[in-house]
């Protein structure tokens, strides 16, 4: 009877050891009700659309780390949670052309591109009319031309026949006009082009990384056909034909352009959970968290983009974190890594890899969640129990059947390899954070639902989402995950179907 009595009353322990050690035990965390606090508060009004360097997105990311600290996530950076990077913004604070004492207006007459160019006073007496303004073994406009210190002026596009020439000949260069007033000396370029007025912006200019240039330009402005005639003295606007010849010219002309730079900070979020026996080799689990932010007064709220893989990579966290707690914690380090800046061109995931808080080499996968929300427009409505797969045969020969392997015994989607042709027009292999792993030559799976009528649009908010099919796709990733870091030995690379990967 003691026997008996004993066994009993230890009877519910060893039931909820037994349960704990099947990850089938951690599918709660990938309830409806969590996914939906998770992924309305990301796509609220209040994060404003997320979009890196922004106080929205500073939002975003104070959640995502408040939710790493309430798991007792270790800081990804050894130091917190964050992983700051700068950017860059500017914006031009003054903008004046004056033509014999007579004034321009910016956007009705004149332009400048703000990115490329800096703050410049000039003020000149004797300026050159270039044509078209190249010089190649095609064509020479500065043939007899001395520019050297002067300002230039030159026709926007090209001739009729050019490009094509140039195509053929290898020789298109879209800066091939600032390249060749450079060349020839010359202090300025200006370009008469054709869509004039333009509207003025209405919203910051655009983001950058990298504020220091290997090469730095010639100062180049846009301006009216219009202007242009009153400079040439040909109101009729005859030389737009592209007949006229080059001359030099004489006219007093003010450029005077004052640049600020703003230096602004974007973060990726890192937080892991330290493995065990094979502590030191680590699984990534990836998604963005930027988006679009405002344009005017219009938030881009991105529910799908990508605030349900940030919702995913959260649940995953909580549901690891839960295993850990029960004495189940993985064999390898798992770190759960919300990048931004991935809307501006992969920034927070490059920066992450040029700064990594571990060797690469020791990264089994990277297991990456972008879009897994929604239903691709051309699935028909009774297939929608899908998701794509995007990048596990390309470096290991062993990813893709672990993926496979547990989608057939857990989660039962139809996997859909549409995207892994090398042949997609889409290229969507190259499109998020995941690519910048592959390039070193980590193994990865980038998780997709496809291109739906929301997408970049304010439209994609969160009540659009199928949180079951969200839930299913999420646990997909958990499951093969669980495998991933758990498994005697790191994943083999001895695949190569990849641009410029290393092969570490």
């Amino acid at each position: 009877m003691r026997i008996f009595l004993i066994l009993f009353l230890f009877f519910p322990i060893i039931s909820v050891l037994a349960q704990s050690s099947d990850p089938t035990f951690y599918e709660g965390a990938f309830s409806d009700a969590v996914l939906k606090k998770h992924l309305y508060t990301l796509a609220s009004p209040e994060m404003e659309g997320r979009k890196t360097a922004t106080p929205g997105q500073q939002k975003a990311a104070a959640y995502i780390e408040n939710h790493f600290r309430s798991l007792d996530l270790r800081p990804g950076t050894g130091e917190g949670y964050q992983m700051f990077y700068p950017v860059y913004r500017d914006s031009m604070i003054k903008m004046n052309i004056e033509v014999n004492g007579k004034s321009y207006q910016p956007f009705t007459d004149f332009e400048v591109n703000v990115p490329g160019n800096f703050s410049t006073t000039m003020l000149g007496r004797e300026w050159i009319y270039a044509g078209y303004g190249f010089s190649d073994s095609l064509r020479d406009d500065y043939i007899g031309l001395d520019v050297r210190g002067k300002i230039v002026m030159v026709l926007g596009g090209e001739p009729p026949e050019l490009l094509q020439q140039q195509l053929k000949a290898g020789l298109f260069n879209p800066f091939a006009k600032r390249e060749a007033a450079q060349a020839h000396g010359a202090a300025a370029l200006i370009v008469i082009q054709k869509d004039f007025p333009r509207m003025a912006p209405s919203n910051p200019g655009p983001l950058y990384k990298n504020a220091f240039k290997d090469r730095i330009r010639i100062f180049t402005i846009d301006i009216s056909e219009k202007m242009a005639g009153e400079m040439l003295n040909d109101p009729a606007g005859n030389f737009s034909d592209g007949h006229a010849q080059p001359k030099p010219l004489s006219a007093d002309i003010l450029l005077d352009f004052k640049k600020e730079i703003l230096t602004l900070q974007s973060s990726n979020v890192l937080g892991y959970i330290e493995g065990s026996d094979l502590k030191d080799q680590w699984l990534v689990i990836s998604a963005h968290y930027d988006h679009l932010g405002k344009r005017d007064s219009i938030i881009y709220f991105g529910a799908d983009d990508d605030g349900s893989g940030t919702t995913a990579l959260l649940t995953l966290a909580s549901a690891f974190a839960k295993a850990k707690a029960d004495g189940h914690g993985p064999r390898r380090s798992i770190l759960f890594l919300a990048n931004s800046g991935e809307e501006e061109g992969l920034w927070g995931s490059q920066y992450f890899v040029s700064h990594s808080t571990m060797p690469l080499k020791n990264v089994t996968a990277d297991l990456n969640i972008d879009m897994i929300g929604r239903i691709d427009s051309q699935k028909k409505p009774d297939s929608v129990n899908y998701v794509y797969i995007v990048g596990d045969n390309k470096i290991s020969s062993e990813l893709h059947p672990i993926n496979e392997a547990a989608n057939n015994k857990f989660v039962h989607l139809n996997l859909d390899y549409l995207f892994n042709d090398p042949k997609d027009p889409e290229r969507i292999y190259y499109r998020s954070d995941h690519y910048n792993f592959a390039k070193e030559g980590v193994p990865i799976i980038f998780y997709f639902d496809g291109i739906h009528k929301d997408y970049h649009k304010p439209t994609d908010t969160p009540d659009r989402i199928n949180y079951d099919i969200l839930s299913k796709r999420a646990q997909l990733v958990f499951y093969t995950a669980w495998e991933l870091a758990n498994r005697p030995k790191l994943l083999k690379r001895d695949l190569h179907d990849h641009d410029n990967t290393k092969g570490k």
